[in-house]
């Protein structure tokens, strides 16, 4: 679905991700880890549109896509969400979750955006009711808003930023689950980017580790949490690694 090769992205004399390429098999789940500044939102942010790629090349089923606007990214069936939520808090839940939907069906049609902000909101399990305000909801709240509103889009490929940020350990269980329901049920590809790895690696089916903006592993969990590399650059510690060969023996 997804090939990547080459990827560059230089801001002025800083390389913030270097040479990265992989691939993304429709209806996989995709983890993108590594430490802080290792290149996972920009990555993001040139698959979404908002960055042009230095160099390099990003074909979405067949078509070369590196250097469109955001709305034609969406629009070919790529859908986002953001590590921070910012809803528009004078909209309701339901108007938040329309306006992504109007936006990115392409066919500013009001009818579909309301049936595709329906849909999205009972998949995340948030009220349909389009009275519902922004206010009041907590973390776990604002994390599936976001869902939703990516969902609205109708992507093919969802780009996962962070989803478990801010939330207790059940919310995380919760979080993770529903993007394996999204995969199963909706038939979408992800692309997850998460520092909680024991949760990561009971979800997804492979891991690329970026490190300085460089691709240092690529593999299954279980591999890729036993990798001496990823120990020093990432996990940090034995035990670290630990808990994380744990998790993915509990997938």
């Amino acid at each position: 679905m997804l090939v990547v090769e080459g990827l560059v992205k230089r801001f002025g004399g800083f390389t913030a991700v270097s040479n990265v390429s992989f691939k993304v098999d429709q209806g996989e789940i995709l983890g993108l880890i590594g430490p802080n500044g290792s290149g996972k939102s920009t990555i993001f942010n040139m698959l979404s549109g908002t960055f042009p790629p230095s160099a390099g090349s990003i074909k979405f089923e067949g078509s070369e896509i590196a250097g469109l606007a955001p709305h034609r990214i969406i629009n070919r069936g790529i859908g986002r969400t953001f590590q921070i939520p910012r809803p528009f808090r004078r909209l309701t839940i339901f108007e938040n979750v329309e306006l992504a939907g109007f936006y990115g069906q392409g066919s500013h049609s009001r009818a579909k955006a309301d049936e595709a902000a329906e849909k999205a909101l009972a998949m995340v399990g948030l009220p349909t009711d389009r009275r519902a305000p922004v206010d009041g909801l907590g973390a776990a709240g604002l994390k599936k808003l976001e869902l939703a509103k990516a969902l609205a889009t109708s992507p093919k490929l969802l780009l996962a930023d962070e989803s478990l940020g801010g939330l207790d350990e059940a919310e995380m269980d919760q979080a993770a689950d529903m993007l394996r329901k999204i995969r199963d049920e909706l038939g979408i590809t992800i692309i997850w980017v998460e520092h909680i790895m024991g949760v990561l690696m009971r979800v997804v089916d492979r891991v690329m580790v970026l490190d300085h903006g460089e691709k240092i592993s690529e593999g299954l969990p279980s591999a890729v949490s036993s990798d001496p590399k990823v120990i020093e650059v990432y996990l940090g510690t034995d035990a670290d690694a630990t808990q994380a060969a744990a998790a993915e023996k509990r997938r």
